[in-house]
């Protein structure tokens, strides 16, 4: 057999510095390597994909254990029962609810023992009914947890990461200088979720962007509506009608879960040229900076998902400047006890009165305006040509 040539050593040198450092020492591991029983120990531990539920259990086990051991035979000062409230909660947001089970057999053991050489006096009927509290709290949120399917608080992490998702795709994208535009969500009861989004893109000079309301308001609303914005998504842009995509879509999923209502507009930047569809959504208003006066589009449709075919009856015109679209959810307009139209006459008056202040800064006040006296999910878009 050949010596290796220079390449091939270059190549075998390459490798092992590529290699990341051992994290025991070689001298250290042939050591411990001799210690009886050490190996099999760590292979069990490190056995498994449960290994890491496991090896918690182990250590929080065995420092309840030590818990009631050290309270009743050195100080409860220094190691209060107490503290086994901090490990159960511990155990409640790390393991597996059977995983749990053997923890909480082993607080009781440990309270147990506490009381047996202390007196049950000494522990205290306060904080047995803690503990149990905070072991049935536990157990709820183990339970949760094992039907997500994670671990710790993964499940409040994947939360964050939708809600910055929705919030990321509810942003209207760059405008050109001469163009101005505003978008408010407010979501019912301070709530990170709603039932209220946007989905928009622009492709040179078009723009679409379609407002959207799911039925129900809050959280309750929120599970729909962050599926059906990433559908929607992608359905804006990749389909020459996006209302008329968005109703098959619906109409083939199963089951009732309420209506929902969409507004699309399609803008042209160059030219101001805008077209306007609506399935069952409160109308688009534009502002005429040659009146001043508000009018209503016409553009009107029926309920996405109701019926298979979808027919939207457009309208159609020019932003010119000056001149401004809204586009806002029943929310802003629709009030237990209060008809829909007069809703939409003081939405109109209060824009007479804010937005002359400010395109931007009006849009924010007359969403608080709107909305203040009741509960709701509201969302409103203002685009503008300066």
């Amino acid at each position: 057999m050949g010596c290796p040539n220079r390449g091939e050593t270059d190549t075998v040198e390459r490798i092992m510095k590529s290699r990341p450092a051992p994290l025991i020492p070689p001298r250290l591991r042939a050591l411990l390597v001799k210690v009886p029983g050490l190996v099999p120990v760590v292979r069990f531990l490190r056995r498994g994909p449960l290994a890491r539920d496991r090896n918690l259990l182990i250590t929080l086990g065995v420092l309840t254990l030590l818990i009631g051991a050290l309270a009743a035979r050195v100080s409860t000062e220094w190691f209060s029962p107490s503290l086994l409230i901090l490990v159960t909660l511990v155990g409640g947001l790390q393991l597996r609810l059977r995983s749990l089970a053997v923890l909480l057999m082993c607080v009781l053991a440990s309270l147990a023992y506490v009381g047996a050489v202390l007196g049950v006096h000494r522990i205290g009927l306060g904080l047995m009914v803690t503990i149990g509290f905070t072991a049935v709290l536990a157990a709820l949120m183990a339970r949760t947890r094992g039907k997500l399917g994670v671990q710790g608080l993964r499940g409040d992490a994947m939360l964050l990461e939708l809600r910055d998702r929705l919030k990321s795709q509810s942003e209207l994208p760059p405008l050109p200088k001469d163009w101005g535009a505003k978008v408010v969500l407010k979501q019912a009861g301070g709530s990170s979720f709603g039932g209220d989004f946007l989905v928009s893109m622009r492709d040179g000079d078009q723009v679409e962007l379609a407002l959207v309301d799911v039925s129900g308001k809050g959280v309750d609303a929120g599970t729909r509506a962050l599926l059906l914005s990433g559908t929607f998504g992608g359905l804006l842009g990749s389909v020459d009608d996006f209302l008329q995509a968005s109703n098959a879509y619906l109409h083939r999923q199963r089951g009732d879960e309420g209506f929902v209502t969409a507004v699309h507009l399609r803008l042209d930047l160059a030219t101001g040229e805008y077209t306007i569809t609506s399935a069952g959504h409160p109308p688009v208003v534009k502002l005429d900076a040659g009146t001043g006066n508000w009018e209503i589009a016409s553009a009107k449709g029926v309920v996405l998902g109701v019926v298979p075919d979808l027919h939207c009856e457009p309208d159609s015109g020019v932003l010119r400047k000056g001149d401004a679209l809204l586009l806002y959810t029943d929310g802003l307009i629709e009030q237990p006890g209060r008809d829909i139209d007069a809703g939409l006459d003081r939405l109109l008056g209060e824009a007479d009165r804010l937005l002359p202040k400010g395109f931007r800064d009006g849009a924010r006040a007359l969403v608080n305006s709107m909305a203040s006296g009741h509960n709701d999910d509201c969302a409103l878009v203002l685009i503008w040509r300066p």
